[in-house]
């Protein structure tokens, strides 16, 4: 997520020049209100591991990371990203990010204090509904198709992204929505670990915990 932004207050009284009116309220950060907006870890049910993603002032979001794979056609390993890149603001108060893990998925999820463009995500995905991810240009292409979801709720749109790694489908799950003005978005990994108390299964707690979040949402603003 990368983008433009700029850290706005709303002051308690503002003396408006050439009218001589106050306009009174009670002081709200952006930040503030996103921390209301946001799961923590007393929304998810006991045995659920809860961690938040802290970003480093000054550094570009996933920082470190390794380079999206080549793909054909061009961009589709990385369409949906870019399109977030596109619109999303960064900065104090931008974004909010946390990981969910339970035995079965890891679902890391984004609430954002600018609304997402889902026409141009939506297209991305139709797009790159079957394309090619590869490592260097010579190497075999790895298939690679994205599904859209059963539609579950007004500006939302959910995906199931399926690689078929040496012959084995390999899926992720990826959902999108905006509530008012702030837009959301998560993507889930099916990862068994048994060490985890909490069991879950996808798609459908990735989609239970998305629902939830978008719920939060709507309290807070």
């Amino acid at each position: 997520m990368s983008g433009r932004t700029v850290l706005v207050a709303s002051v308690a009284a503002v003396l408006v020049a050439g009218c001589g009116s106050t306009l009174t309220g009670t002081a709200t950060w952006p930040g503030a209100t996103l921390e209301k907006a946001t799961l923590g870890a007393a929304d998810f049910p006991p045995g659920v591991q809860y961690d938040r993603i802290i970003e480093q002032a000054g550094q570009p979001d996933n920082a470190g990371s390794p380079p999206s794979m080549l793909s054909r056609p061009e961009g589709c390993a990385n369409a949906m990203t870019n399109v977030i890149a596109e619109s999303a603001e960064r900065g104090p108060g931008a974004a909010a990010k946390y990981v969910a893990t339970y035995n079965g998925a890891r679902i890391v999820m984004t609430v954002l204090s600018s609304p997402l463009d889902l026409a141009k995500l939506e297209a991305a995905a139709g797009r790159c509904a079957k394309f090619e991810a590869f490592f260097d240009p010579r190497s075999k292409g790895i298939p690679i198709t994205t599904t859209e979801l059963p539609p579950l709720g007004d500006d939302m749109l959910a995906y199931q992204q399926t690689m078929q790694l040496m012959g084995s489908p390999n899926s992720v799950y990826m959902a999108f929505q905006n509530v008012g003005r702030y837009g959301m978005f998560g993507i889930a990994f099916p990862t068994p670990d048994p060490r985890v108390e909490a069991k879950a299964t996808l798609p459908q707690t990735f989609l239970d915990v998305f629902a939830k979040q978008a719920a939060k949402i709507r309290r807070a603003i």
